[in-house]
């Protein structure tokens, strides 16, 4: 008997190493950014889903290869070791599609069983240290060409960054409005997602020479 269609295709499946992010696009318009370490944990290869407990100790794992298995599903190798996951379509589907829900159930059995996820990472109580880099009005209006922060550990992408400036000092929240300014991490232009990890260098360039005007 013939296979049938899947009926969720994707058109786009890109890993984000940095991030550690792996975006899987659909036909149908749905785009979903997935945790390396959301997928490594809800894998469905029987090593996994036949544990006494939730997998944890995974906040680090990264994928390393993203390996084509027919025209149904790829097989995500990750750098812990682990490679005998296969993702349908449907099934990386439904993991965006259901990820808060499953992503919160997966915290909440971990703390039901006393289970730290993490392994070695800093905790939320702990800082990271950054270098912030600022350009054109930005200086004037800061005051400051940079500035050696302390980060919550808890802030891990450039978007937390973004809402964290902003509400460090609210007369000052226009000047880092969507649209008016382009992260960099160590060099490189980011997305909201892009990670930030301690020693990270971060520049903010406004895409205007004219500072915004606060609301």
């Amino acid at each position: 008997m013939p296979e049938t269609a899947p009926e969720k295709i994707p058109v786009e499946i890109s890993l984000h190493s940095n991030s550690r992010l792996l975006v899987v696009a659909f036909q149908d318009g749905r785009r979903f950014e997935l945790p390396c370490e959301y997928l490594r944990v809800f894998s469905k290869a029987k090593e996994v889903r036949t544990l006494n407990s939730p997998l944890a100790g995974k906040e680090q794992v990264n994928i390393t290869a993203i390996e084509p298995q027919g025209q149904y599903a790829v097989r995500l190798v990750f750098d812990d070791g682990h490679d005998t996951g296969i993702y349908s379509w449907s099934t990386l589907y439904e993991l965006g599609e259901r990820y808060q829900e499953n992503w919160n159930g997966y915290l909440e059995k971990l703390t039901a069983l006393g289970v730290l996820r993490q392994s070695g990472a800093a905790s939320a109580t702990e800082f990271k240290k950054i270098r912030i880099l600022y350009f054109t009005y930005l200086v004037k209006q800061l005051r400051r060409e940079s500035e050696d922060l302390l980060l919550p550990a808890g802030i891990d992408d450039v978007r937390g960054l973004i809402e964290w400036l902003r509400k460090r000092d609210t007369g000052l929240t226009h000047l880092f409005r969507d649209g008016s300014i382009r992260i960099t991490v160590n060099k490189q232009f980011s997305e909201p997602f892009t990670r930030i990890d301690d020693g990270d260098e971060i520049a903010i360039i406004p895409t205007s020479p004219i500072a915004p005007v606060a609301d």
